[in-house]
């Protein structure tokens, strides 16, 4: 018997070397079809949208880079780099324009945030619509779980540094992707085997706490960003895993009082939600384009 499987999108591995910096990128789909660009979070990659990207590109062009110090991008050393969400933005700005992209729809996950808000408040042109997955702008969003880190934040100093450093031990990284999960036994090892292996290479743990470091820039600019919001009224589509450790629902409510037109969905998931959720994720987006063309 002959059987054939046509309908499973091809996903490309591709480079790019933007100011200076290699970066890796994922891209699918009809290059001509409507774009989709996905930012991902701490400390993962593009490898957190594999399921996703599937689901997308059966009718959208989607791109999924890596920050550089993440993924399969470089990791030049800080003394050469400036990890700053910033800089960060900088460099996925010049990405997308090296590709083309004028407009699409955004998809932003923890760090996501930060890179995507700001460049959302450079270019609003850029933005057809947002999906916000755990992605913070309120300060009611950030849970207690931060408190630790708050005098890091602050200052950086050796002392300081130790509040930070379990941020990159292996059973952080496994606590991200478990804790609040409905079935954790259904969460793939490979995803935090993936990140884990890439936070241990050497000299990554100075990119990390630089980056972390550098956080304290973001919650300052949330007015910055909500008033974008209020101004701008983009569509936006809100899949929230409500069991996340780090951004809470109040923080995924409070977009509503900016964007009454969005929709919010509370996803019985944790902080990556596409871990046990990339499906129904993937349907509420595809649901959501098609009636935000």
């Amino acid at each position: 018997m002959n059987t054939s499987i046509t309908s499973l999108p091809k996903v490309s591995s591709r480079w790019a070397t933007v100011q200076g910096v290699k970066l890796f990128y994922r891209e699918a789909g009809p290059s001509d079809g409507p774009t989709v660009v996905l930012l991902h979070g701490f400390p993962s990659s593009s490898h957190m949208f594999r399921d996703l990207i599937a689901i997308l590109a059966t009718g959208h062009r989607v791109i999924a880079p890596d920050y550089p110090g993440f993924g399969h991008s470089e990791a030049p050393l800080p003394s050469r780099f400036s990890y700053t969400f910033d800089r960060i933005t900088d460099l996925m700005e010049g990405l997308l324009d090296q590709l083309g992209v004028e407009r699409a729809a955004f998809y932003l996950q923890d760090y996501g945030g930060p890179v995507g808000f700001r460049l959302a408040t450079r270019h609003p042109s850029l933005v057809r619509a947002l999906v916000l997955q755990n992605a913070n702008a309120y300060a009611e969003g950030l849970s207690e779980a931060f408190g630790p880190m708050m005098p890091f934040f602050a200052e950086r100093t050796p002392d300081t540094e130790k509040l930070a450093r379990p941020m990159l031990q292996r059973e952080t990284t496994v606590f991200q992707y478990t804790h609040g999960a409905p079935d954790p036994e259904a969460i793939s090892p490979d995803a935090w085997t993936f990140d884990q292996a890439l936070l241990d290479r050497p000299g990554n743990d100075e990119i990390q706490l630089s980056l972390l470091h550098d956080y304290r820039t973001n919650p300052p600019l949330y007015p910055v960003w909500q008033d974008y919001l209020r101004t701008q009224q983009p569509p936006t589509l809100i899949p929230w895993g409500k069991n996340d450790p780090f951004f809470t629902v109040a923080g995924a409510q409070a977009y509503l009082r900016d964007l009454p037109t969005a929709e919010l969905h509370l996803l019985d998931a944790g902080h990556f939600a596409l871990e046990s959720h990339a499906r129904e994720v993937g349907s509420l987006i595809l649901d959501f384009l098609r009636r935000h063309p």
